[in-house]
């Protein structure tokens, strides 16, 4: 069986057939249950995630008929009765679950021979996101801490997959993907470095000082700080057109960018 949280909440049987859930709190259950990765959840920390203050007559009751409703559609033995509550009994590979799948290949990549080996296992990663972590049940406490977590780890593998393409010399991450994850992010310092490197390496010098002074500009408006030193260290280099930021003798044959050109003095 495949459940999905990286987008709205699915599941699927071993064939890839979709497994209906019915009813908004039977799939609110699945979910809280996903949530905690096999491991008990306690029966009242189930009942205040689907209820909240609007409790049923008989909480207990209430919640024993949706994990009823969810072993008939998951199969009994998937939902497991164990103190103080339920847990969702997952197969020990650890691949029934998107999310952890995206992990793993995330790890996998970090063990990679070579930025174009890395690229290729965190896009991979990226491509089963089908939407925002737990899309359907997002804005509920009982998941809000897991979303934001994946949301934060899909930013990071955005950024090391950025990094990796242009450490392999494929610049065609400007063309959209890149500037449109600076135009979202404008404060992820990780993300502007990238960005500055492939612009300067794309003979686009004016561009990336252009957006190390946006950046610095933001900095100080809304945070009252300075770029990081690392980040200030890099803008120094562009200024100076410095060789070490010329691309690695490992990039493709061709990737040797544009002569960077000079900035205008004034």
């Amino acid at each position: 069986m495949r459940f999905g949280v990286l987008g709205p909440l699915t599941v699927r049987d071993g064939d890839g057939n979709p497994v209906a859930v019915p009813e908004v709190k039977v799939r609110a259950l699945l979910a809280a249950l996903l949530v905690h990765e096999g491991r008990p959840v306690s029966a009242d920390r189930l009942i205040d995630g689907l209820w909240g203050d609007d409790l049923p007559g008989n909480p207990a009751n209430a919640l024993q008929a949706k994990v009823s409703q969810l072993r008939k559609a998951l199969g009994r033995d998937r939902v497991v009765r164990q103190a103080p509550g339920y847990r969702l009994r997952l197969d020990e590979t650890g691949d029934e679950v998107d999310a952890d799948r995206f992990l793993s290949l995330v790890d996998r990549a970090g063990s990679a021979t070579g930025p174009r080996e890395r690229a290729e296992l965190l896009t991979e990663a990226l491509e089963l996101w089908r939407g925002p972590a737990y899309a359907d049940f997002a804005d509920e406490a009982f998941v809000r801490t897991a979303a934001q977590r994946l949301t934060e780890q899909r930013l990071a593998v955005r950024e090391e997959r950025a990094e990796a393409l242009l450490e392999s010399g494929d610049l065609t991450l400007l063309t959209g993907e890149l500037a449109d994850l600076v135009a979202r992010h404008p404060l992820r310092e990780r993300l502007r470095a990238v960005q500055l490197r492939a612009l300067y390496r794309s003979g686009r010098q004016s561009e990336a000082l252009a957006s190390y002074a946006e950046l610095r500009g933001r900095l100080a408006d809304e945070l009252g700080l300075d770029p990081s030193p690392e980040l200030a260290a890099l803008h120094e280099a562009i200024l100076r057109q410095d060789p070490a930021l010329a691309p690695s003798p490992a990039a493709p044959a061709g990737a040797a960018p544009p002569t960077p050109e000079r900035p205008r003095s004034n």
